[in-house]
């Protein structure tokens, strides 16, 4: 599959879509999960400006706020309750993109991991956006709609002391890649994105806070500007594997 980096030039003019004025029920309906914070939360403020937007996440407090800022429809859920997610959806008018933000990732190597901290992993990082997405899939294929799937740099480059994450990760790709294949005859396009390093919570919780300096990692906007990109590409192209990586890289120790 071919692996496309994108610059902030590339991604500039996306991003920079103007804000639609068609009434709700009008609007291209996009659905993103791990929405209450990091990444995710820079995407609902992204794409609330030209779609309707669902913002899933488990954070109470934070997912009002998001909904409230950006006039977001909220669903306080776990993406591993497949069940409520397939009622809901079944119920939408229409749906033209889904966003997988959501994931967990703590910094586990495979002597320290246990069954559960595998299961955990898995359920939420590469379970629950198969499921989500087979539900949505009907209502995708109707409208030629966008997967897009927010991957990791450590699905193709190793991360010392990461077995869990990293595998999820990889998982998650072949996920993609497969999809995007099975999809084709219906013109749903299928996107992995993959992130490095990311100034979010999840990046601060495996690095010392006297060793952190949030401006070498990439900005969850950017990151939401790159989706932007995904979403606004021509009819006649499909964008496949986008690598987004710190403008200077960075050593994996």
């Amino acid at each position: 599959m071919p692996d496309t980096s994108i610059s902030p030039a590339a991604t500039a003019a996306p991003a920079a879509a103007s804000e639609t004025t068609a009434a709700p029920a009008q609007l291209p309906v996009a659905l993103v999960t791990g929405a209450s914070s990091g990444m995710g939360r820079e995407i609902v403020r992204d794409l609330a400006r030209t779609h309707r937007v669902i913002a899933v996440g488990r954070d109470t407090a934070r997912l009002a706020a998001i909904a409230t800022e950006t006039g977001a429809e909220a669903w306080q859920l776990d993406v591993t309750d497949s069940a409520e997610f397939s009622d809901r959806i079944a119920q939408l008018e229409r749906f033209d993109v889904l966003v997988h933000a959501a994931a967990i990732g703590q910094h586990l190597a495979t002597d320290e991991a246990s069954a559960a901290d595998w299961e955990r992993h898995l359920a939420v990082n590469v379970t629950a956006p198969a499921l989500i997405t087979r539900a949505a899939l009907p209502a995708l294929r109707e409208a030629a709609g966008t997967v897009v799937f927010i991957g990791s740099g450590a699905s193709t480059k190793p991360v010392p002391g990461s077995a869990v994450y990293t595998a999820t990760k990889h998982a998650l790709r072949g996920l993609a890649d497969v999809l995007r294949i099975d999809e084709q005859p219906h013109r749903v396009r299928v996107v992995t994105i993959a992130p490095g390093q990311t100034d979010t919570e999840m990046l601060r919780s495996g690095i010392p806070a006297d060793q952190y300096t949030p401006e070498r990692y990439i900005r969850p906007e950017s990151v939401a500007a790159t989706v932007r990109f995904v979403v606004d590409a021509p009819a006649d192209v499909h964008l496949t594997d986008i690598a987004v990586r710190p403008r200077q890289e960075i050593a994996r120790l």
